[in-house]
């Protein structure tokens, strides 16, 4: 199975059950998400950059993968992943640079999917 597939469907298994939970908090919570990263001011595009940025500095290898996911459905060229990836290198210090080896790797793999 492929790390992509691995990583979208246990994703959506735990968000299933994190939904069924029907806690109230959890739901506004992944609803704010969710809006926050719709189409306002800024473009879907650029959204997804700056949360792929922030997910890098957080350290957050899950938020990274889901972050280049969309980037890549958002047209986000290699280009542009890897001026990310070097603004997150900036900011975050050189603690950043494994979880940019492993972007890298689910990058690859997004764009021979």
């Amino acid at each position: 199975m492929s790390s992509i597939k691995e990583f979208n469907d246990y994703r959506a298994k735990m968000n299933e059950k994190i939904m069924a939970a029907d806690n109230i908090v959890l739901k506004r919570l992944f609803n704010l998400d969710t809006n926050t990263y719709a189409e306002g001011a800024l473009p879907v595009k650029t959204k997804e950059m700056l949360g792929l940025v922030a997910s890098m500095v957080l350290r957050c290898d899950d938020c990274i993968k889901y972050h280049l996911e969309k980037c890549k459905d958002n047209n986000v060229s290699s280009e542009e992943v890897f001026e990310v990836f070097a603004i997150a290198n900036i900011v975050g210090g050189t603690i950043v640079i494994p979880h940019t080896r492993r972007a890298v790797e689910f990058w690859e793999e997004l764009n021979n999917a």
